[in-house]
């Protein structure tokens, strides 16, 4: 069979109009017509081959990375990480420097930056106002950010630390615009790049951190930090060449971009699940508590499931290839579909519904559980987002007694390419004597 599975016939403006206001219901229609291979038309990228079946998941994420390119298959985003970025280089570029950058993301290197976590997710509740409605997402996407300045980037200095945090605010508010999200669809990267799109907001943090990059290297305690810009400083190349500044540059504007809005939204995507299940949260209290993480571990994964912030993970094939049966031909981007994967009744029982207890007992699946992608291609900082996400939980389990705004469960909305709580996690924060009333008075059940 040589043809590609079947899939919308309808004009390729009108295919963008669904992937673009209503993804994950557009997706669930195609599957349940068309079944678990199925393929999209999306503006300039092509033809799309959805997979919903873990086996054909298993088949990318373990074929031959020559011939499965995920570095060509992200180049929409090269306008603003820049050429040099880990997510954008394919064959023995992108495994060098994935060589370079994965020990800065160890698992043991976590625990040095946990009193960080914790601290700016301390100082941040406190600033919550009580008695009051107030959208988590924008509180937690300052925790993530301040995270990353500190035990990424490694700022210490307070005025410093300010101007950067200022900079990169006016960055993250330009790029995540939706009118640039349609732009970039309509016009593609070169074009986008050719007219400086995004030029006015990257140049002053290009700046910043090239002068810091500089500064790093020159410093006398380089050996005795551990921020991931330092050890960067120290990596070279197998031919003993350091990183330059514009790969260091391309990479911490990676990592910020990878590491901020998306852990920013699945923390609040955690949040609005859990205040509509008091009985969770009530268990997450208590193992907090009591100093342990077994249980913000589970929860932290099913929201990552149930509520996966990329609904895909993109790979342009170099050569032919078959999968379930289609010869799929050069040129096509297979795409494995994290949120129909994740939402199988064959692999998860009640598939809608928020059970972090199901990863009490059972572990992820590598093929099923993909949040992350997989593969060689696996995110790098996918242990550091899970720590962060575990240890904030934590904080604010033992910190503030939060109920919903609202009764009703939040709508999944798109900001650019990521999908975050329509309402941004609407809460209000009782005081704290009135903890146990929060708990009993929240309602009891709310629909995924």
């Amino acid at each position: 069979m040589s043809a590609l599975p079947p899939g919308p016939t309808m004009p390729r403006l009108l295919q963008d109009v669904g992937w673009i206001a209503r993804p994950l219901p557009w997706l669930e229609r195609c599957r349940a017509r068309y079944g678990d291979e199925f393929t999209l038309n999306i503006a300039q990228e092509g033809a799309w081959v959805m997979l919903a079946h873990p086996d054909h998941v298993k088949q990318v994420f373990t074929g031959d990375p020559d011939v499965f390119h995920a570095g060509e298959a992200n180049v929409v985003l090269r306008p603003v990480l820049g050429p040099h970025s880990v997510l954008l280089l394919d064959g023995p570029d992108h495994i060098a420097q994935r060589r370079l950058m994965l020990p800065s993301f160890h698992g043991e290197r976590m625990q040095r930056y946990e009193s960080v976590m914790t601290a700016v997710a301390e100082q941040e509740v406190r600033r919550w106002p009580a008695g009051e409605p107030f959208a988590l997402l924008p509180r937690m996407q300052s925790v993530t950010l301040e995270v990353i300045m500190r035990a990424v980037f490694g700022f210490r200095e307070p005025d410093r630390l300010a101007e950067l945090r200022a900079r990169l605010r006016r960055m993250l508010d330009s790029t995540t615009q939706m009118r640039h999200m349609v732009m970039m669809a309509v016009l593609g990267p070169e074009r986008v790049e050719s007219a400086g799109l995004f030029r006015r907001a990257v140049e002053p943090v290009d700046e910043m951190l090239i002068d810091e990059s500089r500064r790093r290297r020159a410093a006398d305690d380089l050996d005795e930090r551990d921020d991931v810009l330092s050890l960067l400083v120290q990596a070279s190349h197998e031919d003993g060449r350091p990183m330059s500044d514009a790969e260091l540059r391309d990479e911490l504007i990676t990592l910020l971009l990878a590491g901020h809005e998306t852990t920013a939204t699945s923390l609040s995507w955690a949040i609005e699940r859990l205040v509509r299940h008091p009985e969770k949260w009530e268990r997450l209290r208590e193992e907090a508590l009591s100093g342990e993480d077994t249980y913000a571990d589970a929860v932290a994964k099913e929201t990552l499931r149930l509520r996966p912030v990329l609904p895909i993970v993109v790979r342009r094939l170099t050569r032919p290839v078959e999968i379930g049966g289609w010869q799929l031909p050069a040129g096509t981007q297979v795409t494995p579909c994290i949120h129909l994967v994740h939402r199988r009744p064959d692999v998860y029982p009640e598939p809608h519904s928020f059970r972090p207890e199901r990863f009490l007992d059972q572990p992820a699946g590598t093929y099923t559980w993909i949040p992350f992608g997989g593969g060689v291609r696996r995110c790098l900082g996918a242990t550091f987002a899970l720590f962060e996400m575990k240890t904030v939980l934590k904080v604010i389990a033992r910190e503030a007694a939060l109920r919903p705004a609202r009764q009703e469960s939040e709508r999944i909305a798109r900001r650019v390419i990521t999908l975050i709580p329509g309402r941004g996690t609407e809460v209000v924060m009782e005081p704290r004597h009135s903890h146990a009333h929060v708990e009993q008075s929240a309602p009891a059940k709310a629909a995924a």
